[in-house]
């Protein structure tokens, strides 16, 4: 394991907690460690899962804040209503992260982890962080995504403050590149975005929600992607496959999908990591190019882009 390796898999465990939900809700993973924060989180009463009591009354998803309304729930990026005392989580446009959370949580650990998002205080939205102006602001830039398949791919962040469902959307046509949201230490307790890669084909609308498996999307879509960049303007990304793809109770273990991905630097002098790519139809099911490092029983790799360099993520046919 390399020096880029190591410090990206130090970096992801210590600070960005990248999370794969699993079959069973009940029992959600980490993508390399388990997660009690995460099993706590459906158990009991919901209403105990909320740093503030709940009270009558709920706020109105703002049609001005320069936000993206999703297609269920009011157009909230969360499973419940946002009500009084309520911390309410969105969802940005593709490169910019959520600005807003509770400015008392500062490290992820549940519950705090769930307090994303604006605060619904008697029917009014209230802003609590200040050093962000207003409800979104640009990631650092140093992701792209470049579709080379003949359709669209949907890449689908988590929430995180939030529920952690990938319900944030990015969609990328057939033949296009898009700015995926990329943190760097300033944003919340220092975590990664976590993104669900769809096949080709398949809407954001379909996708990024929590599915099942009557179909490889959403939670079961069967590749994972992280980001995040450190204060020296180094960029870390991972792809890799979904943990739940091969799970015994999976109908898609034993099924190779219809397209690859590859990460690679676009200045090759500013990057640090072997080979990274997924390719089933040329390496097999569950394994990656050179590095094929494992967690949780699911194969990855990763690579480094040094000095403000941007990592490009191909996606293709196979």
């Amino acid at each position: 394991m390399n020096f880029s390796t190591l410090t990206l898999l130090s970096i992801f465990l210590t600070t960005a907690e990248l999370t794969t939900a699993s079959a069973d809700p009940k029992s959600p993973t980490k993508l390399f460690q388990k997660s009690p924060y995460h099993r706590e989180l459906f158990k009991g009463d919901s209403h105990q899962h909320h740093a503030h009591q709940r009270r009558d009354g709920s706020c109105s998803f703002p049609s001005d804040a320069g936000i993206v309304k999703l297609p269920s729930n009011n157009g909230w990026a969360m499973d419940n209503k946002c009500e009084d005392g309520k911390w309410c989580q969105y969802a940005c446009p593709p490169g910019q992260l959520m600005a807003q959370w509770n400015p008392e949580v500062t490290t992820y650990s549940y519950p705090g982890s769930q307090d994303g998002g604006v605060y619904c205080n008697e029917g009014e939205l209230e802003l609590k962080v200040k050093d962000h102006d207003g409800y979104c602001y640009d990631g650092t830039g140093t992701a792209k995504v470049n579709n080379k398949a003949s359709s669209n791919v949907a890449f689908c962040q988590t929430v995180l403050p939030g529920n952690e469902a990938m319900l944030i959307p990015t969609n990328i046509d057939g033949g296009s590149t898009e700015t995926l949201a990329v943190p760097g230490t300033d944003y919340w307790a220092k975590t990664a975005a976590h993104y669900y890669v769809n096949p080709p084909g398949v809407s954001a609308e379909e996708g990024c929600v929590w599915g099942s498996t009557s179909n490889p999307y959403g939670n079961w879509s069967p590749y994972v992607a992280g980001f995040n960049q450190d204060d020296s303007g180094s960029t870390f990304g991972k792809i890799g496959w979904n943990p739940i793809y091969f799970e015994d109770s999976s109908p898609f273990k034993d099924k190779n999908p219809s397209f690859g991905l590859r990460l690679k630097c676009e200045d090759e002098g500013s990057c640090n990591g072997d080979e990274c790519e997924i390719n089933p139809k040329k390496v097999g099911l569950n394994k990656c190019s050179a590095q094929n490092l494992k967690s949780d029983g699911a194969a990855w790799c990763s690579i480094t882009a040094t000095g403000n360099s941007k990592v490009i993520v191909e996606v293709f046919d196979v």
